[in-house]
């Protein structure tokens, strides 16, 4: 049997659930039965009937078997998923070969477990069932037992009949493996990226309350606190000049008077939504490009000498993460110089980064922003270099929640380089401020607006 390993100490990723095959497999040998016993009167003789029964009862004794063995609910690796598969493709080719190789209608079911391995299991293992079951319906092309059939003379196709389903099978799991498993694969990102998407969120959301937090605690704290003062004083006074004590409860009133202190520092910090909740589109611009300063790339910001009164938006963790992450890509592929240029009018909001770099490769500029695509070749030396688009594609999807508006193009020749431009409504620009990350934080910020009559603390 197939030996089983703890689940805390391996991946889970790539695992499927027993449960899950027992059932499909119990599936297959329903179908098998019917099928078996719908044929038993007018085409099968009695040896072939029960040499079939005898093949669909072992395949459904193993599902006992690993029921049993297992006792309860696994997990299965990717390999021991496919030798399972393996294992259909091999009972599904011995029914076959008693019942007339690929001149069985049923032969095309040597899709099925294909299938099923290209939507749970790797390319790796998807494409080797796929050749075990290529290399059954080639073995059944000149090995089997004659096709049961009415009347004497036997059914003979003709050998191009044969040869035409044969290659039907092959094509249908290569393009059927292929598909299916691209489109799983593509889901299995999408799902990575969004899980590490929300992570970001999450943690900023997180950051984003901790000053609430340490004022909240600074209130608390400061009345047993003046009580401990208090009572130091008091013994202090009581306590004679020369007490073997009055040095230890003089240093606990001074240690109290300095925890004091700090709590009055604590308490000066503003709650999210009192301050820096709202910003001017500058300042926003000026704290993003901050920590990517200092590198090789100049980094340099271009505000309007005119462009009307200034936006002020939100403080809110998914611009600022999002514009960061657009900066510090542009910093790394950057030969010399990165350009942050800001503008805006009455209706929109717009902010340009463009570096001097080697662009955008054209083979992938359309798909940019999907989760795993690589972005551009060429990065400075000891940046990364995975090219994953991982942080592409959360910044993107950060900052369209936002209202932004992203496209992307590179420099016109002679010029070098890549374009990143966003551009927001001015009035959804200015209205995030109100407004959360996510659907979720909306509906929490909407009942803190109810509570506190004011800004949602969620910046």
């Amino acid at each position: 049997m197939l030996p089983t390993e703890s689940l805390t100490d391996t991946d889970l990723s790539g695992r499927v659930r027993l449960d899950t095959l027992v059932r499909l497999r119990w599936i297959a040998v329903f179908g098998q039965l019917v099928a078996i016993l719908i044929v038993h009167d007018s085409f099968l003789g009695e040896s072939l009937f029960w040499a079939a029964m005898a093949v669909i009862l072992a395949y459904g004794s193993l599902n006992i078997g690993l029921i049993w063995y297992y006792q309860g609910d696994q997990r299965l690796r990717p390999d021991r998923v496919a030798r399972l598969l393996g294992i259909d493709v091999f009972e599904l080719a011995i029914l076959l070969f008693l019942t007339g190789g690929l001149q069985n209608p049923f032969a095309f079911l040597f899709i099925g477990p294909v299938l099923i391995s290209a939507s749970i299991l790797s390319a790796q293992w998807t494409m080797l069932l796929g050749m075990l079951a290529v290399s059954c319906a080639t073995l059944l092309m000149y090995v089997h037992l004659p096709l049961p059939w009415p009347g004497e003379e036997p059914f003979e196709p003709p050998w191009i009949y044969l040869f035409g389903v044969w290659l039907a099978i092959t094509l249908a799991i290569g393009y059927i493996g292929i598909y299916a498993g691209q489109v799983t694969e593509e889901q299995r990102k999408l799902a990575t990226a969004l899980a590490a998407t929300e992570l970001v969120l999450a943690r900023e959301q997180h950051l984003s309350q901790l000053d609430g937090l340490a004022a909240a605690a600074a209130h608390e704290l400061g009345t047993p606190l003046a009580t401990i003062l208090l009572v130091s004083k008091e013994l202090e006074r009581e306590l004679e000049p020369g007490s073997a004590i009055l040095e230890d409860v003089t240093l606990l009133r001074q240690q109290a008077e300095r925890c004091r202190t700090i709590l009055a520092k604590l308490s000066e910090f503003p709650e999210p939504g009192e301050m820096f909740a709202r910003m001017p589109v500058s300042a926003i611009v000026e704290e993003v490009v901050s920590p990517h300063r200092g590198g090789e790339a100049a980094i340099d910001v271009v505000m309007p000498s005119d462009g009307g009164p200034e936006p002020v938006g939100a403080r809110n963790p998914a611009i600022l993460y999002g514009l960061g992450n657009l900066v510090e890509n542009a910093a790394d592929y950057a030969r010399e110089r990165v350009e942050v240029a800001v503008s805006w009018n009455a209706e929109s909001v717009w902010i340009m980064i463009s570096d001097d770099g080697p662009g955008f490769p054209s083979e992938v500029l359309a798909r940019l922003g999907q989760p795993y695509v690589t972005s551009r070749r060429g990065r400075r030396k000891g940046a990364d270099s995975s090219g994953l688009g991982l942080g592409f594609f959360i910044a993107k999807t950060l900052l369209e929640r936002s209202g932004a508006r992203l496209t992307l193009k590179n420099r016109k020749f002679p010029q070098r380089g890549a374009i990143v431009r966003l551009q927001w409504p001015r009035e959804e620009f200015e209205r995030v401020a109100g407004s959360a990350w996510d659907d979720s934080v909306a509906e929490q910020d909407t009942e803190q607006e109810e509570e506190t009559g004011g800004e949602p603390r969620h910046a």
